[in-house]
């Protein structure tokens, strides 16, 4: 165990890896060090958050994050975005138009699910939309670790990416694709019959191995992302052939 990790809340998955989950709606925040740069995935539900996250992350480094990586759109993932001014942004291709253009439905689904209405106000005011879009894969070079960033819906969304860490432990960070804490959310922007294909491409792209960081709940195997694709095939009724 890194006691200092933990003892900023933080879960430490690999030597280069770990994440934290956030309170209230339990979102997983990634981060990840190169030797030269700091990448964080998913930054939280608000800018005061953002803040926070952005101060441990300091704390944990003894740096500040250069990079930032959006799994979908939703309110709790990204935003916090605004707090780390200067980052590179990433997401999906056509995250950026999502953003842009929804900003009223995303301000109100943060109220709907207990943002504080002025801090849902704040936090979309100030969003920041990703100016790197991945259509397919892209190699993103921290520095002594080459990261995989992969554009591997629609699913839980339109807009869903994936990053795969790679090290003695590989470590794939699935966002909303997986969720451990409690069934998969399929609102209105889901696309229910490419989920389980979305899972494959996770499975592919992590192995048999692997550790997979769900955007919520506790860090699963393989085995339960398997067992979760066959629910949402039989859910959403998607044939295996």
């Amino acid at each position: 165990m890194d006691v200092r990790w933990e003892e900023e809340g933080w879960e430490r998955l690999t030597g280069r890896a770990g994440r934290r989950r956030l309170p209230v709606w339990d979102c997983t925040v990634g981060l990840v060090v190169g030797d030269e740069s700091v990448l964080l995935i998913d930054p939280g539900s608000c800018v005061r958050e953002g803040a926070q996250v952005r101060a441990e992350a300091e704390r944990l480094t003894g740096r500040r994050v250069t990079h930032i990586a959006f799994t979908h759109g939703h309110f709790d993932h990204v935003l916090g975005g605004a707090a780390f001014s200067g980052a590179e942004v990433f997401g999906a291709v056509g995250l950026d138009g999502v953003l842009s253009t929804g900003r009223e439905e995303l301000r109100g689904d943060a109220v709907r699910h207990g943002l504080a209405e002025a801090e849902a106000a704040e936090a979309v005011d100030l969003l920041v939309a990703p100016k790197h879009l991945v259509s397919g894969e892209w190699t993103l070079e921290l520095g002594g670790l080459q990261v995989l960033l992969a554009n591997v819906g629609p699913g839980h969304t339109g807009h869903d990416l994936a990053v795969f860490v790679p090290g003695g432990r590989e470590t794939v960070f699935c966002g909303d694709l997986v969720e451990e804490s409690g069934d998969p959310s399929a609102g209105p922007d889901a696309v229910p019959r490419q989920w389980p294909a979305a899972l494959d491409r996770l499975l592919a792209l992590g192995g048999d191995d692997a550790l997979y960081v769900p955007g919520h709940g506790a860090v699963v195997t393989a085995g339960f992302v398997r067992a979760q694709r066959a629910t949402l095939a039989a859910r959403f009724g998607v044939s295996e052939a």
